[in-house]
């Protein structure tokens, strides 16, 4: 009986070494797999295929799902009961509108002047009409970050390029001293530091022409942006942004979100050219002969007239 005992406390000693041992081990390598890979000079490397996965293209506030970025009222006079609206109403569950919980931090509010909020207002409910996406028009910063669409870092000591794949957008983050641009662009003028592993970019010099989301959110050309990529593994990025704009907001506020990089063993940026593809949508009415004109489907007929706004109203809509 003694020797019985005995043979289990050797057993438990042994075992209990045995795991501590592999204890020790899987720590130090989860320590060194948390570790995000460095440049020569030091700095945190970001230099990859990245993506956000959440809904803030859509609306950076929280949000119950819609049954389309377009609508209309339904049977019963509220809300929830409204219903697709013409434009996307043969596309069904496709053109709805996923819920989200927000990436705006605080009381998750936008904090518009109330002439602003008119504007925002109006902007959600003529979204097919306004959204510079739908035309293809370059995104912006920081709507370029969070697209539907993966984008590349390419990471140097004094520059860092940053490549997305809707329109073939690029934009460069400065990291020693240049000029300002000769002119207010899409998607701005990017100066960035190193505030410890923490990328923090100033972004100023917009001409005012983007939105922030598909809900109607928009800025000025009085915009002004911080940016701060934090590394939180070799595979994540926490992306925080400060956002001010006098003209439009009434104080500064700020959204946050991860950044994940891509995996796949042969990740890489594919081209999504889509100016190409909104030809029709931007040109079409200008035809002498409409060239889209109908679809019919088993339960559904489609019947489109295009036409010409008058004066100066055609040459604003393709400002916007």
């Amino acid at each position: 009986m003694r020797h019985w005992r005995s043979s289990i406390m050797t057993v438990a000693v042994a075992a209990a070494a045995v795991s501590a041992v592999i204890s020790v081990s899987v720590t130090r390598t989860l320590g060194q797999a948390s570790r995000p890979p460095r440049t020569s000079d030091g700095k945190p490397n970001f230099s990859g295929i990245w993506q956000a996965l959440n809904e803030a293209n859509w609306d950076l506030q929280a949000h119950d799902a819609r049954p389309g970025a377009v609508t209309q009222p339904g049977v019963y006079p509220y809300d929830f009961a409204r219903v697709p609206a013409a434009p996307v109403l043969a596309l069904g569950a496709a053109a709805g509108v996923p819920g989200s919980i927000g990436v705006i931090e605080g009381d998750g509010q936008i904090p518009y002047t109330p002439e602003a909020a008119a504007i925002k207002k109006e902007n959600a409910e003529h979204w097919i009409d306004r959204d510079p996406e739908l035309k293809c028009y370059l995104p912006g910063i920081p709507r370029a970050m969070y697209m539907p669409y993966p984008f590349q870092i390419v990471q140097s000591t004094s520059k860092i390029q940053m490549a997305y794949e809707f329109t073939s957008t690029a934009r460069t983050i400065h990291l020693d001293k240049v000029e300002p641009p000769p002119d207010d662009t899409y998607m701005g003028h990017s100066v960035g530091r190193w505030e410890g592993d923490t990328l923090v970019v100033d972004v100023t010099h917009f001409n005012g022409k983007n939105w922030l989301d598909r809900a109607g959110n928009f800025h000025s050309d009085a915009l002004h942006l911080v940016e701060r990529f934090t590394p939180i593994t070799p595979d994540a990025i926490r992306y925080e942004v400060t956002i001010e704009d006098p003209k439009v907001f009434t104080r500064p506020w700020r959204i946050a979100m991860p950044l994940y990089r891509r995996l796949e063993p042969n990740a890489q940026l594919l081209e999504y050219r889509c100016i190409e593809f909104v030809e029709e949508f931007l040109y079409g009415n200008l035809r002498k002969q409409q060239l889209v004109k109908r679809w019919e489907g088993e339960t559904i007929i489609v019947d489109i007239t295009r036409k010409v706004p008058p004066g100066d109203k055609l040459h604003e809509w393709y400002r916007r």
